[in-house]
């Protein structure tokens, strides 16, 4: 019988905290793939001396569990991912240390130590924004309205193992058109402020995360296929929080909130 192969050194240190982060893409930097942003953290981590832990083996790898990520082009203001480390640290240190070892506009927002629920349970929902610059603000309400009034509305998506057929309605909870205040000047710190004259609507809704998971371009291709919407460009996609879904306000509740409290006790 062959021998096996034993790892040579010493075993790696034992992880004695989880900690939890929440951080935002911004900018340009909405662009970054899901692997970009790994590179950039374990970069960061190093850069920041923050002690993580590794997983045992010949190939060790750093203990971060990433859990639901933006697609790549979609701006956001709740990401999340799990760290795991050998030494107990602050959070609020660890999260200027990350903070100013990301480029800007990757942002650290929070840090908390975790609570006994994984980071993957407690991420039910997301409520997303969709700026659509040069769309009439009754022309997207009609067509949402159009999809609220059914009761299902498949869409296909194509996928690694092929297309797959599935109901975007069920995920979509809420959905409501917002119109951007105008502004005289055509400056404003608002990015969705719009000179008077120009047309710009904006789309917000609350979507259950499910399996397969429904994106905001699934939402986009069943405006086209049932209400023939069709944007003159694609929407600036924003997803503004993401966690435990809020059934009395059928909203997002903040998924560190717990942990948060849980640490203050």
């Amino acid at each position: 019988m062959a021998r096996q192969r034993v790892p040579e050194g010493p075993a790696p240190d034992p992880a004695v905290q989880r900690l939890r982060i929440r951080y935002a893409k911004r900018g340009r930097l909405r662009f970054t793939s899901s692997r970009d942003f790994q590179r950039a953290l374990e970069r960061a981590l190093r850069r920041a001396g923050v002690p993580t832990a590794f997983s045992a083996g010949f190939h060790p790898h750093p203990k971060i569990s990433y859990a639901n990520a933006a697609a790549t082009g979609a701006a956001s203001e709740a990401e999340y991912v799990e760290i795991q480390v050998t030494t107990r640290l602050d959070p609020a240190a660890v999260r200027a240390a990350l903070d100013a070892a990301l480029p800007p506009g990757l942002d650290v927002l929070a840090v908390v130590e975790a609570g006994p629920r994984s980071l993957a349970d407690v991420l039910e929902a997301s409520e997303w924004r969709l700026d659509f610059a040069g769309l009439a603000g009754p022309v997207l309400r009609d067509a949402v309205d159009r999809l609220l009034a059914r009761d299902r509305v498949e869409v296909t998506r194509m996928t690694k193992s092929g297309p797959r057929t599935f109901d975007v309605r069920a995920a979509l909870v809420r959905a409501a058109v917002e119109q951007p205040p105008p502004v005289a000047s055509g400056v404003s710190d608002d990015p969705s402020a719009t000179t008077p004259g120009v047309d710009c609507a904006i789309l917000r809704m609350v979507v259950r995360h499910t399996t397969p998971a429904v994106r905001p371009d699934d939402i986009l291709t069943a405006l086209r296929d049932i209400a023939g919407l069709q944007p003159v460009r694609p929407p600036l996609v924003t997803r503004l929080a993401q966690g435990p879904f809020d059934t009395a306000t059928a909203g997002v509740a903040d998924p560190l909130a717990a942990d948060e409290n849980a640490d203050g006790a």
